[in-house]
């Protein structure tokens, strides 16, 4: 997706992980010309994931949304190439009439977005990576989930196995590694290393890792990376980093923040959230 320059005021969305009263009551919080930007997994583990994508495509130019872990797995299950986990709740747009639609709305969303200094991405970047290769590797993902062979490309994306980048990768051991760093990354090495298991916060740390935008001397460090996917991390608002997944879907809140060069004018809008998942289960 090619950089865009933001022409309104900007907020920030965190994972909403298909709790659409949580966004319905928060986006009326918002100026109704305030344009969004969501930072994925739309869907999955709440209620409504179906209603949950209806209401953010028919928000049209006014919202982008990146692609998180979970949209990505719903596209796999819907083109027959991964099975439903447990603690899927993704019945609702599989059975809907308008799926196919609502489908080929989510694969053709960006990987990462790229406007007014702001770097968007679901999970996290690799410490090697510019802001400039990231977009232009979301881009290469991008044109194969929008492409006719997409089934076919989400067949062999999954896996931890591809946890590290080198620029020799090519074709689909390539995509592998992007797609695991924008859309899984927590922990890596100085090097970066993936670790693509933990799921807690920094106070569980594997050793020899750190969390991804603590390594030293990363690439983006002088783009504001705004992100989500990791709940046990929670809120982190720092000059060059926006971490928005506040545990709608556990509990938590549901968090909109403003996308304002100036830390101090980056306001946050949050609505608490019904606990339709138990993080501990």
């Amino acid at each position: 997706m090619a950089d865009r320059k933001a022409t309104r005021e900007n907020y920030a969305i965190g994972d909403l992980q298909g709790c659409n009263e949580s966004l319905l009551a928060l986006t009326e919080r918002l100026r109704s010309k305030a344009e969004l930007r969501f930072v994925g997994d739309l869907v999955n583990r709440g209620p409504a994931s179906a209603r949950t994508l209806r209401t953010v495509r028919q928000l049209g130019e006014r919202a982008e949304a990146v692609l998180g872990n979970h949209d990505i797995h719903l596209l796999a299950v819907a083109a027959g190439v991964r099975k439903s986990g447990r603690s899927d709740t993704l019945a609702d747009i599989l059975e809907a009439p308008d799926c196919d639609e609502l489908l080929t709305w989510l694969r053709h969303r960006p990987l990462a977005i790229h406007e007014d200094g702001f770097l968007l991405v679901h999970a996290g970047v690799l410490p090697q990576w510019t802001t400039e290769q990231t977009m232009a590797l979301a881009a290469e993902v991008e044109r194969e989930l929008r492409g006719p062979d997409w089934k076919a490309f989400l067949a062999d994306i999954f896996g931890n196995a591809a946890d590290r980048w080198d620029p020799a990768l090519r074709g689909i051991e390539r995509h592998r590694v992007v797609i695991n760093a924008l859309t899984r990354l927590r922990f890596c090495n100085a090097d970066g290393v993936m670790d693509l298991k933990t799921k807690e916060g920094p106070g569980s740390t594997p050793a020899g890792f750190m969390p991804w935008f603590d390594v030293p001397g990363r690439r983006t460090e002088d783009t504001t990376v705004v992100c989500g996917h990791w709940s046990t991390l929670g809120l982190v608002m720092r000059p060059n980093l926006m971490a928005l997944d506040t545990g709608c879907v556990w509990g938590g809140k549901l968090t909109a923040a403003r996308l304002a060069a100036d830390l101090a004018d980056r306001t946050l809008i949050q609505v608490e959230c019904p606990q339709y998942c138990d993080p501990l289960a």
